[in-house]
């Protein structure tokens, strides 16, 4: 007896661990979501490549260091006439090789302009990533709540499959009895029938949620866990939390990081009509027995001008203009859109709210109209399509509930994505 109670006890144990560590939140979710998801992940990439984008552009600073080497094979060499002989000045085949360091002096602020606009991409970069976060986000509070919705779904799909079969009993004793006609029953059959397969509908769109939730949380397709169902706040949830304002949005400093770029980018452009200074140090070694000097060494101080390029640096600023008033219409664009997202977010939280106020007064006058119906189908006052007509009114009753109750969770998310605190 000690022995099997021992078990008992473990068995207890480990049952109650395991529903601890299968039960997850919200917050859970979303934190599974930014380590895993695989959008993000390939979002991730782009400020890394943004970030090697500076360094090439931080290398403009250093000097370029270049070696060349290599053998030439000629028909004859190279000679001069001197009183009509031919003097070699060179040897039929040499060897050659040339190192040279050359650095940038100053060209009217191209290279600093180009490394800051490689910054500005770069912090551009992370901002989108941080607005795909809160995209993604979005995603997991629907499909985490969709779960919720569906499983309240299935609940009520259940409890009408039950209603339906007691009904169904009722109607076939009553029939036996020869109280009701055999449409009763056959009534009772076809109800009991839809509501079954209303059960598998729900159970179908139940298991489909937690198939989208964990290919947005990383998980194993079979992952299954125990939702934790929160209510958020109820009062002004439009107002809740800081005052809205489209510049904390990540999409609106990424929009203005992106201004910036193309701001550096014409005075990178502009540079070109200008000359650069450059310094140059170099090593030339010439494979020839007829000289003296084989080896050069050298150093420059220089000025290099574009004097025409076929328009083409005219066309590149001009490339840059448009770029940038292209990317400000794209910040007034967005902040529109964005404060459109927050007044619909804040009306539809505010309906769905009212919707479930008036929707749970709905359950309890359905739950009692379904009672009073069955009573007087058992007194044989009342009939079986008032008792089906009862039951289907207390379903969709719920099912309203439970979709205002959805509707307002995911308005409320969304309103803290419009305010950039998701």
């Amino acid at each position: 007896m000690t022995r099997l109670c021992f078990i008992v006890l473990c068995a207890t144990v480990l049952f109650v661990g395991r529903a601890e560590a299968d039960t997850l939140t919200l917050q859970e979710c979303l934190k599974k979501a930014a380590a895993a998801n695989h959008e993000l992940r390939v979002s991730s990439y782009d400020e890394k490549l943004a970030a090697e984008g500076g360094a090439i552009a931080r290398s403009g600073y250093l000097p370029r260091l270049d070696l060349q080497g290599g053998y030439t094979f000629q028909q004859a060499p190279q000679s001069v006439l001197i009183s009509g002989y031919a003097i070699p000045t060179q040897q039929d085949d040499y060897g050659f090789l040339s190192m040279a360091a050359e650095q940038t002096i100053y060209d009217f602020g191209r290279t600093s302009a180009r490394y800051e606009r490689a910054k500005a991409l770069r912090n551009a970069s992370a901002l989108n990533y941080t607005a795909r976060e809160k995209d993604v986000f979005l995603q997991v509070v629907e499909a985490y709540y969709g779960i919720l919705e569906f499983r309240n779904f299935l609940t009520s799909a259940e409890e009408e499959v039950v209603q339906m079969t007691d009904h169904l009993r009722v109607a076939k004793n009553l029939f036996e009895q020869g109280v009701v006609t055999r449409n009763d029953l056959l009534q009772a059959e076809v109800q009991l029938a839809n509501s079954s397969q209303r059960r598998l509908a729900e159970e179908n769109r139940f298991t489909n949620g937690w198939l989208y939730l964990n290919y947005l949380t990383g998980q194993p397709p079979g992952y299954r866990a125990d939702l934790v169902e929160t209510v958020q706040g109820e009062n002004s949830p439009a107002e809740a939390g800081n005052p809205f304002n489209p510049a904390n949005r990540a999409e609106v400093q990424a929009l203005k990081q992106g201004i910036l770029a193309d701001e550096l980018t014409m005075k990178e452009v502009r540079s070109y009509y200008f000359p650069e200074i450059f310094a140059r140090l170099g090593m030339d070694y010439v494979q020839n027995s007829k000289v003296v000097e084989q080896t050069i060494l050298s150093a420059t101080i220089g000025v290099r001008v574009n004097l025409f390029d076929g328009l083409a640096t005219t066309s590149r600023y001009r490339q840059a203009v448009q770029s940038r008033a292209q990317a400000e219409e794209k910040l007034r664009m967005a902040e529109s859109q964005i404060r459109l997202e927050y007044q619909t977010a804040g009306n539809d939280a505010r309906t769905a709210l009212e919707r479930i106020r008036t929707a749970e007064t709905a359950v309890k006058s359905g739950e009692e109209n379904l009672r009073i119906n069955k009573n007087r189908y058992l007194e044989h006052v009342g009939t079986a399509t008032d008792v089906i007509d009862a039951q289907t009114l207390l379903t969709r009753t719920r099912t309203e509930y439970h979709r205002a109750v959805f509707d307002y969770q995911v308005a409320v998310a969304r309103i803290k994505k419009a305010k950039g605190e998701l």
